[in-house]
C-alpha cells in the first residue's frame, strides 16, 4: 500500500526527493514517516507528517536540511533532502500508523511499510 521511490546516486552536498505513493484509500495514515537503515545499523527516524493536519516533526540529524511534506490529492509523501552528506547514505523507507502521533520514532509501532528506496552520497 506504500511504495518509496526517488533514491539514487548525489554528490556530498547535493540534494534529492523521495516521493511516497500510497495506493487505495488512505483511511490507515494519521501520521506518515520516513525511516532509514544504513548497512550495518539499526532503523532510525528521519521525519513524519500528520496525513490531515501537515504538521511536521524531525530527527536532529536532518533538522534544517530535510523537509517533508504531503499532497493528499495525489495520496503522496515526500522527503526532500538538502545538503546532504555521506551519512545520510541509507535505505530510506515510509511508513504509516493510524494512531501513532507524528513524535512517534519507534519503527515498531508503525503497521503499515513500502518497501525500501537506496540512497546513495559520495564523498
Amino acid at each position: 500500500q506504500l511504495q518509496a521511490s526517488g533514491g539514487g546516486l548525489v554528490q556530498a552536498g547535493g540534494s534529492l526527493r523521495l516521493s511516497c505513493a500510497a495506493s487505495g484509500t488512505t483511511f490507515y495514515i494519521y501520521t506518515l514517516a520516513w525511516f532509514r537503515q544504513a548497512p550495518g545499523k539499526a532503523r532510525e527516524f528521519v521525519g513524519s507528517i500528520g496525513w490531515t493536519s501537515g504538521s511536521t516533526y524531525y530527527a536532529d540529524s536532518v533538522k534544517g536540511r530535510f523537509t517533508v511534506s504531503r499532497d493528499t490529492g495525489k495520496n503522496t509523501a515526500y522527503l526532500q533532502m538538502y545538503s546532504l552528506k555521506p551519512d545520510d547514505t541509507a535505505v530510506y523507507y515510509c511508513a504509516a500508523d493510524r494512531t501513532t502521533s507524528i513524535r512517534q520514532t519507534i519503527p515498531d509501532l508503525y503497521d503499515y511499510w513500502g518497501k525500501g528506496t537506496l540512497v546513495t552520497v559520495s564523498s
